[in-house]
């Protein structure tokens, strides 16, 4: 049985006394499939994991480790890692299988970045990933902020090599320009699912729009890492995943990563199954025909799950490539 922490603390503030979701409300509940014995994992309580804990709540910052619920927060917080989430706790989407808060996001703060480079240099991380909420409400949808973090790390933690997940910047000319500026050494943009979903799954995004934003990514910084995930279980045809890979190697992209949905309310996006654990590795085996650097698929594979060791595969991976 998987494990989800409820980290939502007792409200302090009016904020906190919303709903988290507040779009999903008057949804009716959706079943919950019971889970298959192939999705296990430990409940978190290390020592390590609280001296992680207590340097993110010193530092007053937000992790998607928690916001999004992850079933993996007690084996990656044991080991130091944690996926900082920059730009608050407030997502201006409302996607129908993310755990995130939805609303009106609360004004940046300025000393975020310092304050995850301080975390960062505490916890002594070797590599980083750097994720937010989406910010359709602010001109450039905080890709300026994006790029403080970036260079804020650098000066910290020079020895750190940085991953960022960000948000698609659609309708924010300019924007991922001024990202990839910054040098982050991994970029990553997901694309959730297959493109027949995105009504019901991702109604705010746009799948062509995220694929040519990872290929625009390769045009501008051709040594940049890229990098895109998606979530099975969700009703998709397997033919849809192999078109999606396609999709995503000519957009260049270097790693891909699938995982099961897990749905983490009755108000969510139902998980139509659970998908095989054959399954998964039959689609990493199909990633790596179609050339992929670096395939990560197994049922509890997230974007950020033992990203330190799949970059320095990633980066042996195009060492190894023959030059020509």
């Amino acid at each position: 049985m998987v494990v989800v922490l409820d980290t939502v603390t007792a409200p302090a503030t009016a904020k906190d006394r919303r709903p988290r979701h507040p779009e999903k409300a008057n949804r009716p509940d959706t079943p919950l499939l019971r889970k298959p014995d192939w999705i296990r994992v430990r409940a978190p309580g290390s020592p390590i994991y609280r001296e992680t804990q207590d340097i993110v709540k010193k530092n007053g910052l937000v992790t998607v480790c928690e916001e999004a619920g992850c079933p993996n927060i007690g084996e990656c917080w044991s080991k130091k890692h944690a996926t900082f989430m920059i730009m608050g706790d407030t997502c201006t989407r409302a996607c129908a299988f993310c755990n995130v808060r939805t609303g009106m996001p609360e004004a940046l703060d300025r000393a975020e970045p310092q304050k995850v480079a301080e975390a960062v240099a505490k916890l002594g991380l070797e590599h980083v990933v750097i994720t937010s909420v989406d910010r359709d409400d602010l001109d450039d949808g905080g890709a300026q902020h994006f790029a403080e973090v970036i260079l804020a790390i650098r000066a910290a933690a020079p020895g750190t090599t940085i991953e960022i997940l960000t948000p698609d910047f659609l309708r924010k000319p300019g924007a991922l320009e001024i990202v990839v500026a910054a040098k982050p050494d991994v970029f990553n943009h997901n694309l959730e699912t297959v493109p027949s979903k995105y009504l019901k799954v991702r109604p705010g995004a746009r799948y062509f729009h995220s694929l040519r934003l990872l290929q625009r990514v390769k045009e501008l910084d051709g040594e940049m890492f890229t990098k895109s995930g998606i979530m099975v279980g969700l009703g998709e045809e397997r033919n849809e995943v192999l078109q999606l890979m396609d999709d995503l190697r000519v957009a260049d992209v270097d790693f891909l990563t699938i995982g099961q949905y897990l749905q983490p309310s009755r108000k969510h996006h139902p998980v139509i199954r659970f998908v095989e654990p054959t399954e998964f590795k039959s689609f990493e085996t199909i990633g790596y025909a179609k050339g992929f650097l670096m395939v990560s698929s197994s049922p509890l594979t997230r974007s950020s799950h033992h990203a330190g060791e799949d970059f320095a595969r990633l980066r042996a991976a195009r060492q190894a490539q023959p030059r020509g």
